[in-house]
């Protein structure tokens, strides 16, 4: 089969390798389609924990069931979306520390096929082409847990999400929209992407590279009972000054880098929730799939590419570009 192989720092090849014999519990899928994360861009410059040479990428998949090495016969042709996660353990509150993510150490989705344990795999939601099923998985899980478990939405709260135009801050839109949110702002750098977002159902939008874009956003919403963001870095404490007395603040990812001088100050005397996240349980999987279901959710897609086209897709994540998941097409 053909894979996207890294095998050393920076170096990635379409190679053809041989597939792996399927374990008992296990399933062969042939892949239509997987998503690219910031993840696996950071795997490919070295930024990430405990690297495995050589290694198949991807996190994220969409595909029909080909083979089963179980008694168990009735996922054989089916579409299947796969949970990238893999030994969350049994505290729903917190990952074990066995808790890998699907595509390194594992091999994962940036392949014609890949094998999987069974409780992996989902039917696909039927309202939702290949493409949109592939985006889902790890950044809408993300999104989920960050918006409905840590967050714990409220039909009465203000919300704001930071950096729109990524995957897991998109989803959080969308789910918060869901969800009844009362008021969502979002931020980015962009004013087409604010556009967009109110397309979608934000409320107000703000340009971060605006001096003033803080005090934009009090004078619009007043503050904010909940805010979700992935950047943390110089920018976080005017997050904490944006907060409601009680707010919470959940934090999913650090871009930027550290926080100079957090101002602990006003968190302590405000009362303040600082709550960090990180993917999501099988429940909150689950939980986050029944939400999509119901409310028809549709992920955002920013551009398809053909497998081969890779390098196309990963510099377009690089350049930040995208409004929605990139996407790679792997067969018909």
């Amino acid at each position: 089969m053909k894979a996207l192989v890294l095998r050393s720092a920076g170096h990635v090849s379409l190679d053809d390798i041989e597939q792996e014999p399927i374990p008992p519990g296990y399933a062969r899928v042939r892949l239509l389609a997987a998503a690219l994360n910031h993840r696996d861009v950071w795997i490919i410059e070295g930024k990430y924990a405990k690297i495995r040479y050589p290694s198949i990428l991807g996190s994220d998949g969409c595909g029909i069931v080909e083979e089963v090495n179980d008694s168990e016969r009735g996922l054989i042709g089916q579409r299947v979306i796969i949970n990238p996660n893999q030994h969350w353990g049994g505290d729903e509150r917190v990952q074990s520390a066995d808790y890998t993510i699907l595509g390194m150490p594992s091999p994962g989705t940036f392949a014609e096929y890949i094998t999987v344990p069974l409780d992996r795999l989902h039917p696909a939601p039927a309202h939702l082409s290949d493409e949109e099923a592939a985006a889902l998985p790890l950044a809408g899980v993300t999104a989920y847990r960050a918006i409905a478990v840590q967050g714990n939405v409220r039909s009465s709260d203000t919300l704001l999400i930071s950096g729109i135009g990524g995957g897991v801050a998109l989803f959080a839109l969308v789910f918060a929209r869901a969800l009844g949110a009362r008021t969502i702002a979002v931020t980015s750098g962009a004013p087409w992407k604010l556009e967009r977002a109110i397309a979608l159902g934000a409320d107000h939008g703000v340009l971060y590279t605006e001096p003033t874009w803080a005090d934009a956003l009090r004078r619009r919403v007043g503050g904010f009972d909940l805010i979700v963001d992935g950047s943390a870095g110089e920018p976080f404490n005017q997050l904490v000054a944006l907060s409601n007395p009680a707010g919470r603040i959940v934090l999913y990812g650090a871009t930027l880098g550290g926080v100079p001088m957090l101002d602990v100050h006003r968190i302590f005397w405000r009362q303040l929730r600082i709550i960090g996240t990180t993917m999501g349980s099988d429940r909150d999987f689950a939980a986050m799939l029944a939400a999509v279901e119901q409310h028809r959710i549709r992920p955002v897609v920013d551009s398809v590419f053909l497998l081969s086209e890779y390098a196309e897709a990963f510099e377009r994540m690089r350049k930040g570009e995208q409004f929605g998941k990139i996407v790679l097409r792997i067969s018909a």
